[in-house]
C-alpha cells in the first residue's frame, strides 16, 4: 500500500489510515487496499505492477504466494500475472530477535491514464 501511495505521491498509508484512529482498529487489510487502490485511480493513475518481497523466518510462504498474489490483484483491481509476491528469509541476518521479525518491500509502477 505505501508503494502505490509513494508511487503516486500521495504520502504513506499512516497519512491515510492513522493507527491511533479508532476507527481503523483491526481493519481488513484488503479493504485498506481497494482504499488505496481508488485513491491513486482519483489521482490520475493505473496500476502497472507491483512486486513485493516478504522477509521471515517463519512462517514459510512458499505455500501461499499464489493466493497472496490473487488478492492482491484482486483488491487493486489487475490481473495476478502484474504481481510478484516472493518470500525470503533473514537467514545470516543474525539481529537479536530477528527469528520473530516480519518485514516487506514493495515497489510499484503506476502509468498515468
Amino acid at each position: 500500500m505505501d508503494a502505490l501511495l509513494g508511487a503516486a505521491g500521495l504520502g504513506d498509508l499512516g497519512t491515510h489510515f492513522p493507527s491511533d484512529d479508532p476507527a481503523f482498529a483491526g481493519a481488513d487489510s484488503l479493504g485498506l487496499m481497494r482504499q488505496v487502490a481508488t485513491l491513486v485511480s482519483g489521482a490520475g493513475y493505473t496500476v502497472g505492477s507491483v512486486d513485493a518481497t516478504v522477509i521471515a523466518q517463519a512462517p514459510r510462504l512458499a505455500p501461499h504466494v499464489e493466493a497472496m498474489r490473487a488478492k492482491v490483484a484482486g483488491a487493486i483491481g489487475i490481473d495476478a500475472r502484474r504481481v510478484s509476491v516472493k518470500a525470503t528469509t533473514n537467514d545470516g541476518i543474525g539481529a537479536v530477535g530477528a527469528e520473530q521479525a516480519i518485514a516487506a518491500i514493495a515497489t510499484a509502477l503506476l502509468e498515468e491514464r
